[in-house]
C-alpha cells in the first residue's frame, strides 16, 4: 500500500483509513486517484482484519473539492472512457461494500467530493466544511451518481434545488438536510470518528453488515420486500451464530 501517489492507507486495529491525498490540489479526484482507490477498496473488500473504515482528507482545506476538470474534461475517446469506467467503477465498488463506512469531512466538500461522501454509510463534518455541486455552472452534470444518491439521502426538493442552482451548504445546513449526522469541531473531526468506528467495531461484525444490507438493499424495493430482506437476514445471522 506505500506505492500509492494520491492515496494514504492505513490499518490499525481493524479500523481502515483512506486518506485522500492531494492537499496542494484541495484533493482533487483525478485519474491517478480514481485508479488507487479502487485498488484500495478493493483491498479492504476482501481484507478479513478490516471491519470498519474512516474516510479523510489531508490538508486543512479541503476533504475533496470535486473532480480535476482539466483531466475528466480532455477525457480520451468514448470507448476508452467506457471501458475503463467498466474496468474501474469506483462507485459501484464502493456502494458493494458491506464493511460501515464512515466520512470525515472538513473544508471543500463539492462535486465529487459529495459523491464520494455520499457512498459512506455516516457521515460527520467539521463546522467550517461547505458543500457544493458546481457542475450547473460547468456546463455539466455530477457523473459519480450525486443526481441519484443525492435525492435518496435529502428530498427531492433539496436536490433538485443544489443540483439545478449550484448553491452551497454550510455544515449546519447539511446537518438539517440530513447530508450529515453530525456537525463536530475541526479539532473533535476525527477523534469523534474513530470513537465511531470503535463502538461499532465493538458490536458482532456479521451483525452490523446484515444491518447495512438491509438498509442499502431495502431501499431500492418495496416496503414488503425489504421487509422480507429483513426477515432472509435475521434468520441467516441467527443460522452463523448457530
Amino acid at each position: 500500500m506505500s506505492a500509492f501517489e494520491v492515496i494514504i492507507y492505513e490499518k490499525q486495529d481493524g479500523i481502515g483509513f483512506i486518506t485522500l491525498n492531494r492537499p496542494q490540489a484541495l484533493n482533487a479526484y483525478n485519474l491517478r486517484m480514481r485508479d488507487e482507490l479502487y485498488e484500495v477498496l478493493s483491498a479492504v473488500r476482501d481484507d478479513p482484519e478490516v471491519e470498519v473504515v474512516i474516510l479523510k482528507g489531508a490538508g486543512e482545506k479541503a476533504f475533496c473539492a470535486g473532480a480535476d476538470l482539466t483531466e475528466f474534461l480532455t477525457a480520451p475517446s468514448p470507448i476508452i472512457a467506457r471501458r475503463a469506467r467498466f474496468e474501474r467503477d469506483v462507485w459501484g465498488l464502493f456502494l458493494s461494500i458491506d464493511k460501515p463506512f464512515i466520512a470525515a469531512l472538513h473544508g471543500y466538500v463539492l462535486g465529487s467530493g459529495i459523491e464520494m461522501a455520499l457512498c459512506c454509510d455516516i457521515r460527520l463534518a467539521s463546522e467550517d466544511a461547505r458543500f457544493g455541486l458546481p457542475e450547473p455552472g460547468l456546463g455539466i452534470i455530477p457523473a459519480a451518481g450525486g443526481s441519484q444518491t443525492l435525492p435518496r439521502t435529502i428530498g427531492r426538493a433539496a436536490a433538485t434545488e443544489m443540483l439545478m442552482s449550484g448553491r452551497w451548504l454550510t455544515a449546519e445546513e447539511a446537518r438539517r438536510l440530513k447530508l450529515v449526522n453530525r456537525v463536530v469541531t475541526r479539532a473533535d473531526l476525527l477523534p469523534e470518528a474513530e470513537k465511531l468506528a470503535v463502538k461499532i467495531k465493538s458490536h458482532n461484525r456479521l451483525a452490523v453488515s446484515y444491518a447495512k444490507q438491509a438498509v442499502t438493499r431495502g431501499l431500492d424495493l418495496t416496503l414488503a420486500g425489504g421487509l422480507e430482506l429483513e426477515t432472509q437476514l435475521g434468520r441467516r445471522l441467527i443460522d452463523a451464530r448457530g
